[in-house]
């Protein structure tokens, strides 16, 4: 797929992608080790680090997204966020897989900041850094396995639910056996995108079976008995008597066919205003659901949203407590 067609397919994965590559570049120009970058330059440029972002910098919960800790593992979320995101954003929305993207992301930092706080508490721990799109991918993935559940589809085709659990299993292995993998980011943004997910398919769900079927309108033809009098009307008598006998019987049986055609015409177009009436109050009446379940998503969306802005004020409470009983 060319970037052209990416974009018009996917126009949020593309910025997405293009973001991570621009400010992995500034980094580089600006003298990070393309490698192995220092710590300094990782907080430098927005990293998530416990005395920062649960102090006054919470803007760290989502720069850290964008931020990458070496040439390849820039390659690795940048590969995993074209493979997935060409597939959900189509399927959920631009608008709804930025805010998936975002919340996973969110939700893995603060679950890893809540590990690590309570390990420092515990005195078994201490104060580290993360960095990566690896909590919001994980969240993107999460909803794909959702959606395959669900049985979901994206332009005709469905997705592959076996396929989505074996990458979604080797991430996860991956993060418990190689050391210094922000598992709990993994773990934090899966289940972030878990939620947000169930309710884009339950949203779904509910519209395809809150349509209803489209019925025709009954076409309104002119009555057979005045098609065959018209064609016998053309039909040419040499006997002038049988010409004339059948000219009458013709008007007979037109000015008689008049009255039949005009009550027929009358009784299709009382029934077609009845059933005009009829699907407007069907339509009337799906469309209140409908709108519900379009709202639903952006609900529990806000819902999460106020969840971790309460999470990020305990985390933070606490840390104060602690500075303040030590001075």
């Amino acid at each position: 797929m060319t970037i052209q067609q990416l974009l018009k397919t996917a126009p949020v994965t593309t910025l997405l992608l293009i973001s991570f590559i621009g400010l992995f570049i500034m980094q580089v120009l600006t003298g990070a080790d393309a490698n192995n970058p220092t710590s300094e330059m990782l907080i430098k440029w927005g990293a998530n680090a416990l005395p920062f972002t649960m102090n006054d910098e919470p803007w760290r919960l989502v720069s850290s997204a964008f931020l990458h800790i070496g040439l390849m593992h820039l390659l690795f979320n940048g590969f995993a966020m074209y493979f997935f995101g060409r597939i959900a954003e189509p399927m959920f929305g631009s608008g709804k897989f930025l805010a998936l993207f975002l919340l996973s992301a969110i939700g893995g930092n603060l679950l890893n900041t809540q590990v690590t706080w309570l390990s420092i508490l515990d005195g078994t721990g201490q104060v580290g850094l993360s960095a990566g799109a690896s909590g919001g991918i994980m969240g993107i993935g999460a909803a794909l396995l959702m959606a395959a559940f669900f049985n979901m589809s994206v332009n005709g085709m469905r997705l592959n639910l076996r396929s989505l659990l074996f990458i979604m299993g080797i991430n996860l292995v991956y993060g418990f056996a190689v050391p210094g993998i922000d598992n709990a980011g993994h773990i934090g943004g899966a289940i972030t995108g878990l939620v947000i997910a169930l309710s884009f398919a339950v949203a779904h769900r509910q519209r395809v079976n809150n349509l209803t079927p489209i019925q025709q309108n009954p076409s309104i033809s002119t009555p057979i008995n005045q098609s065959i009098y018209q064609t016998n009307k053309q039909s040419p008598y040499r006997n002038n008597g049988e010409h004339t006998y059948q000219t009458r019987y013709i008007n007979e049986a037109s000015d008689a066919d008049s009255s039949l055609s005009t009550q027929a015409n009358t009784e299709d177009e009382t029934r077609f205003n009845n059933i005009t009436h009829n699907k407007a109050i069907e339509q009337k009446t799906a469309a209140r659901p409908s709108l519900i379940w379009q709202l639903l998503p952006w609900a529990v969306i806000l819902l999460i949203s106020i969840g971790f802005v309460w999470w990020w004020q305990d985390i933070h409470q606490q840390l104060l407590e602690v500075l303040k009983s030590i001075e």
